[in-house]
């Protein structure tokens, strides 16, 4: 009979953390989850998800506008919040149970409690008061949005997290960042009747980018009505008065009134604080993120980490793959790493953006020659209306050799496009091959196989 009461701990129930437990529990491994809060994690309960809901009920306006224009009589739309946000929780409430069913399902325990480690393989249940311990254990804490300490009055603000659950739609909202989480959500809100200012440190959003999606996502959020303030951070958030609204002051000397609600989309860290690393010899870098090896093993032996707790590709589906390879390496046929080149990611921004590979600057830096192939035009469903948006469609390619090594899109349709197109950058096809596919026409990504001329920056 083994010496620990689990073979597996998972810390996190998560998309990693409920991917790897239930694995290894299928497996025969006997597996314990600890979630101090729901099932689901980040994706779920407070991000991907419910996000994606969101984009969707804001992109709705622009659609009424466009149906007159194909002749449909839409009459005057009304956007109704608290009936939105509450089907869009149950929605939410329905999916993390369901992953509580699957770890279930699986032969897994959740334990509904915060997890802290004692030592390598001890791990005290807070709430409960008492410990258990684990052959191996598996953190997949995930990251948390964090408030800068340099904004007076940042607990007026709130993060990420609270937006899913605000009691009213605000009249005016600020949002601080430029990453993708900031960008989705100034669109968001612009597109359900938010007046929305969105302040930035740098020049244009969406910072490691390739430069061309940048700048077609800032114009767009010009395009949707949001106020893009640049070269420029908050300063102080005055208390809200009795009427609910507040005055930001940034630290240009200018002020933002009458505001009701202001966001901090200013990053996330890793969700490590307090969690006893130092105590089972798990090392972190300087901004807490764990640090792993290929295999996602931690400093200690038998203590693995995956996920955005880790800071290396912060996806979803990163979490779940590098889960996988823990449990092939600990339960399986031996041990497997997780390849993170050309992993294919989307900007819900409108339109939104999706991207595989390099950059342009990131193969010039690796490759020295390339050869760049780009088109903006706009897409054939709002020529009808009066302001289409822009479609941009840019490949990267190596010039010694013709292999795809970036592919970046903006436009509608491309998450799901560049989802098919990653397949290819993966496989190293080169842009011959590309040419070589018949168009499917018309389509907006039909561009992706017929452009032939190369660009060439201007002089």
């Amino acid at each position: 009979m083994s010496r620990y009461d689990y073979d597996l701990f998972t810390i996190g129930a998560g998309s990693g953390g409920v991917r790897g437990s239930r694995l290894a529990a299928i497996s025969g491994a006997r597996v314990g989850v600890a979630e101090e809060h729901r099932p689901g994690g980040t994706c779920v309960i407070r991000g991907c998800v419910p996000k994606k809901f969101m984009v969707y009920a804001s992109g709705f306006a622009k659609q009424f506008q466009l149906a007159g224009e194909y002749g449909w009589s839409v009459g005057e739309p009304s956007f109704d919040w608290p009936k939105f946000r509450d089907t869009m929780n149950d929605e939410v409430d329905r999916l993390s149970g369901i992953y509580a069913k699957n770890l279930a399902n699986a032969g897994a325990e959740l334990i509904e409690d915060r997890a802290v480690l004692e030592d390598a393989h001890t791990i005290r249940l807070v709430n409960a008061g008492r410990t258990v311990t684990a052959k191996n254990i598996l953190i997949a804490v995930g990251g948390w949005p964090w408030k800068p300490d340099t904004i007076e009055g940042a607990e007026f603000a709130c993060t990420s997290n609270e937006l899913f659950h605000l009691k009213t739609l605000p009249k005016h909202m600020v949002i601080a960042g430029g990453g993708y989480i900031a960008v989705e959500f100034a669109q968001v809100f612009a597109g359900l009747g938010v007046e929305v200012c969105l302040v930035y440190r740098g020049e244009t959003v969406l910072r490691g980018f390739d430069e061309d999606v940048r700048v077609a996502v800032h114009e767009g959020l010009k395009r949707s009505g949001v106020r893009v303030i640049t070269h420029c951070n908050l300063a102080k958030i005055d208390k809200p008065g009795g009427d609910g609204f507040t005055t930001v002051h940034l630290e240009n000397g200018e002020t933002i009134d009458q505001v009701d609600q202001v966001c901090l989309a200013t990053g996330r860290a890793p969700n490590t604080a307090g969690l006893g690393l130092d105590a089972a010899g798990v090392k972190t870098d300087e901004r807490g993120a764990i640090i792993v090896d290929e295999y996602s093993k931690t400093t200690a032996d038998n203590i693995y980490a995956v996920g955005d707790v880790t800071d290396r590709v912060n996806l979803t589906p990163v979490a779940i793959r590098e889960a996988m390879c823990v449990v092939q390496t600990l339960y399986g046929d031996g041990p497997a790493a997780y390849d993170h080149t050309d992993i294919a990611s989307a900007v819900f921004s409108q339109p939104p953006a999706g991207t595989v590979g390099l950059t342009e600057g990131e193969a010039r830096r690796k490759y020295g020659q390339i050869d760049v192939y780009k088109s903006t035009f706009r897409p054939m469903k709002g020529m009808l209306g009066e302001n289409p948006d822009r479609m941009l469609v840019k490949l990267v390619v190596k010039a010694d050799d013709g292999r795809v090594v970036g592919v970046h899109l903006v436009g509608d349709d491309a998450p799901e496009i560049i989802q098919a197109i990653a397949i290819a950058v993966k496989a190293g096809l080169t842009k011959a091959q590309f040419d070589a596919t018949c168009a499917v026409h018309p389509t907006v990504a039909e561009e992706i196989v017929t452009m032939r001329e190369k660009w060439t920056p201007p002089k």
